[in-house]
């Protein structure tokens, strides 16, 4: 739970709740006064400044799935290069999968460290108009593993949204980990002050990815952040010699395609498997700049294209209103 500090005792009912420092589990907690008197579900101010800070961020992308090992880091890298690719655009990629920080890997960043100046944290360039900051980067060593709870996870994204120097941006990308637990809802709760334009869902065509990308999108609606729309990865298997396509992951249940058109959903691409986009993020490069005629490289672009659209339409409904 977002909201439970971290000397509270086992069964605490989270400081937002109505029985803040009311009910028997509160009883002998340092914090039961403060909990009590209400205090405690006052905004965060945290959320103003962040709002204040990103107020030069055009767009935001939340990045998420249901499930891990569905492409998603990989997916958020490849969106980032893809933006960055127009050089009149400034564009970040943010990496709040504390526990599994593998942004660095994929971009080519492995060993970079972050420098703190007068005005906060500056992240770390990949290009002079593509910057990313993870968690990775304040680590020893990458097989440093980070045993943390809630509060102090939260605690690290406020601080990567508020005390990072991102400057002017027209994107932000933010690569969440799987799940829809204590990290989502602190992204969500700190960026509730910024307009974010939405998320993109990731998925792989098999239902037992598809029943936790429902809980993701449920998720999405309980805390009003918008869907701009699924993407399925690893969608079948080009063979580069026959260029025919076989289905290494089949969509026994119709796949993201019938999902999205029972829930009225924009299904924004499938991307077929190619060892090749392994490949690169092992080396810590871009698949679309290394092979951009392959059937997934012109799929993410196609993708791309829909969410740069998405953004545009979005950026014009909020002018007009």
């Amino acid at each position: 739970m977002a909201d439970v500090p971290d000397n509270a005792p086992e069964h605490c009912p989270g400081t937002q709740s109505e029985q803040a420092g009311k009910v028997s589990s509160c009883e002998g907690c340092p914090n039961q006064k403060l909990c009590a008197s209400g205090a405690t579900k006052a905004p965060d101010p945290a959320i103003a400044e962040i709002g204040e800070k990103l107020a030069t961020v055009k767009h935001k992308i939340l990045v998420l799935s249901g499930k891990g090992g569905v492409g998603k880091s990989t997916f958020s890298a490849h969106l980032a290069h893809a933006l960055a690719s127009d050089s009149t655009k400034e564009v970040a990629l943010l990496d709040v999968d504390i526990c599994g920080p593998s942004v660095p890997r994929i971009m080519g960043l492995e060993g970079e460290q972050v420098h703190q100046s007068g005005s906060g944290w500056s992240p770390v360039y990949v290009e002079d108009n593509l910057s990313v900051m993870s968690i990775g980067f304040l680590l020893s060593s990458p097989d440093d593993a980070v045993i943390w709870r809630g509060p102090k996870k939260n605690g690290m994204i406020k601080q990567f949204l508020r005390d990072v120097d991102w400057g002017d941006l027209d994107y932000l990308i933010v690569d969440t980990p799987p799940g829809t637990s204590d990290e989502h809802l602190s992204i969500v709760q700190y960026l509730s002050a910024t307009n974010v334009d939405g998320a993109v869902i990731i998925t792989t065509p098999q239902e037992v990815s598809l029943q936790d990308v429902r809980k993701e999108i449920r998720f999405c609606q309980k805390v009003k952040l918008p869907i701009i729309g699924v993407v399925e990865n690893m969608s079948g298997f080009v063979c580069p010699k026959c260029k025919n396509t076989s289905q290494i992951f089949p969509p026994t249940s119709g796949g993201a395609e019938k999902m999205c058109a029972d829930l009225d959903l924009p299904l924004l691409g499938k991307v077929p498997l190619d060892p090749r986009i392994a490949r690169s993020c092992d080396e810590g490069r871009s698949f679309l700049n290394e092979i951009p005629d392959s059937p997934a490289a012109q799929a993410y672009q196609r993708i791309v294209q829909s969410i740069q659209e998405y953004c545009s339409n979005n950026e014009t409904a909020q002018s007009t209103t």
